[in-house]
């Protein structure tokens, strides 16, 4: 950025007249109002910061961005504002950064933030030999110094989203391709071993003492490591298998109700308090039934897991004109950003039992319903999974008289 028209203007200032200053302080005022209306009609944020990192302007879609506002960020430290950034790392580079950011306030979006050093060239009037004719002397170098910083974010939110699911349909591809192989080849050889440990425990009825009880005690074992290794490929095939959905109006209160009953032993070893806020109004819909108990039994059993003993979870139903939502409220130990972003993901665990396809399966199944599911979290303060899921029944809607819609916005809800 050069200072020229500037350092010309304040060199003139003793030798202008008090009505030519006026002219052009309202054309620098003029230009600046139609640079900033310029500025916040662009859809991507603009902050400029000062050499020291203080906000000396931000334009709309910045302010929309981080969830505040121009008149009290001005003159502010960035990082002050913005939680999180840092400063240093980005300020000190020595030349243009770019980088991809993840914010969550005001909502959960991917940004990315490019940042260039403002400099401006500076010429000594009393070296370049600028005389009262106007006509430059000796040539002299410019200097230059750095006055500030120039901010570009671009919101990238949804080309980082297609990218994941692009990347999670592949990976999911892939582990579909071997889920036959897998099924077959354990499947065969557990039914095998379950049926020579039945001839096993019919041999063990013939002894006695201390040895029928040993061998009777390694049956045992045996039958409930066949039946851990049962369930991780059952839940392996769930989670990437395609399923469809077999439709029927369903009460989804009755499907919560069944769903919590299903862990009452659980809930009184552990002395959980299970509140439900269900509703009554709910209308019915096109559900699995078992396929959505299957569902909210992972939810829940999540929530007791994180919970340990003497927690609460809260379940609570509502609606919208087009969703019904299921919110489960626990006060668990929660997850850190950290760990939110890979909960999705095959595998992924922070339990020592776990699998890390309990999430994977609830997601999944609420897609096939074309519903959608989200995460909100704070680690040490509890965690709130929410369940949304279209409403199927509505067929029309009804218009103010006079009303017109087009003819090809008219659609079947």
């Amino acid at each position: 950025m050069k200072a020229g028209f500037l350092e010309k203007l304040i060199g003139r200032l003793g030798k202008i007249g008090p009505e030519e200053v006026q002219n052009y302080l309202l054309r620098l005022a003029q230009e600046k109002g139609f640079l900033e209306t310029v500025f916040n009609a662009i859809q991507e944020g603009i902050i400029v910061t000062d050499s020291s990192g203080r906000i000396t302007y931000l334009n709309d879609a910045a302010c929309a961005l981080f969830g505040i506002d121009d008149e009290g960020s001005i003159g502010k430290l960035l990082d002050e504002r913005v939680r999180g950034l840092d400063w240093n790392a980005l300020a000190h580079s020595g030349g243009p950064v770019t980088r991809d950011l993840e914010i969550f306030y005001p909502s959960n979006r991917f940004i990315n933030f490019y940042i260039v050093p403002l400099v401006i060239e500076r010429r000594d009037a009393a070296l370049t030999g600028v005389g009262d004719s106007g006509r430059p002397g000796s040539a002299i170098p410019a200097t230059t110094e750095q006055v500030g910083y120039a901010i570009i974010m671009r919101d990238i939110t949804e080309s980082r989203r297609t990218t994941e699911k692009t990347i999670e349909s592949e990976r999911l591809n892939a582990l579909t391709l071997l889920a036959a192989g897998v099924a077959h080849e354990l499947g065969n050889p557990l039914n095998s071993l379950n049926i020579h440990l039945q001839l096993m425990e019919r041999q063990a009825r013939k002894l006695e003492g201390k040895e029928r009880d040993e061998l009777q005690h390694s049956i045992e074992i045996c039958r409930g490591e066949i039946n851990r290794l049962d369930s991780i490929v059952t839940q392996f095939l769930r989670a990437i298998r395609p399923s469809r959905p077999q439709l029927q109006p369903q009460n989804l209160n009755v499907i919560v109700e069944e769903a919590v009953r299903f862990f009452a032993a659980e809930i009184e070893a552990r002395d959980i308090v299970v509140e439900t806020e269900l509703r009554s109004d709910l209308p019915l819909l096109q559900l699995d039934r078992d396929q959505m108990k299957q569902a909210f039994y992972n939810v829940i059993k999540n929530s007791f897991e994180a919970m340990k003993r003497r927690g609460i979870l809260r379940i609570r139903t509502d609606m919208d004109e087009s969703h019904v939502r299921v919110n489960f409220i626990d006060n668990g130990g929660g997850m850190s950003a950290e760990t939110l972003s890979h909960v999705f993901e095959p595998y992924y665990t922070t339990k020592e039992s776990g699998t890390g396809l309990g999430l994977l399966i609830v997601r999944r199944i609420v897609r096939e319903h074309g519903g959608e599911l989200a995460i909100e979290s704070t680690e040490a303060k509890g965690l709130t999974l929410t369940i949304r899921l279209p409403v199927k029944e509505q067929r029309v809607r009804m218009l103010e008289a006079g009303d017109r819609v087009p003819r090809e916005t008219r659609e079947l809800i």
